[in-house]
């Protein structure tokens, strides 16, 4: 099935987009909507989007690396990526910049193809590292300025699947 490309893209988006080998993610307001539910024993829960889910499995299947790093620490993030297959996950990272550059190595990639999706001014570092940065809707002034393509979509609701299907539709031309 072939998606179609109905998204205005900027010539340098559509060009770093096509070099994109490894998928960074935040989680709070980028794989979720930023909210925290906690409950009277102080667990912590998150809402994830399936679709989000089903965006990073079939880009995993095209070939693309995916990696959560998170600077919260909730067995429910790492759940969520065992449940999705992902095995490049951090949580309760300081330094994401840091992290990520372990996980290029890892998969043997550089900083300048990766894609980035952020929401708040901790993933600035990373955003300004990486050849495609990338901020949800709803994200901070900070973070939209220092992207190259805003999702139409926010966080936690299908942001993600957005870039996921434009990484798609562009390896499918």
């Amino acid at each position: 099935m072939s998606i179609e490309l109905k998204v205005e893209m900027s010539a340098l988006f559509k060009s770093r987009l096509c070099d994109v080998r490894l998928l960074s993610l935040d989680v709070d307001g980028v794989l979720t909507d930023g909210g925290i539910y906690i409950g009277d024993n102080g667990s912590q829960l998150r809402k994830f989007n399936v679709k989000d889910g089903m965006g990073m499995q079939r880009v995993r299947d095209a070939g693309i690396e995916v990696a959560i790093i998170s600077a919260g620490h909730c067995a429910a993030v790492e759940q969520r990526a065992s449940m999705l297959g992902i095995v490049h996950t951090r949580t309760g990272v300081t330094d994401k910049l840091s992290e990520l550059r372990d996980i290029c190595a890892l998969v043997g990639t550089s900083l300048s193809s990766v894609a980035h999706i952020g929401d708040d001014v901790n993933d600035i570092p990373v955003m300004q590292a990486v050849g495609c940065p990338i901020s949800v809707a709803d994200a901070v002034a900070e973070a939209r300025e220092a992207a190259i393509y805003v999702t139409n979509r926010r966080g936690g609701d299908a942001a993600v699947r957005e870039i996921c299907d434009l990484l798609l539709a562009l390896r499918q031309l």
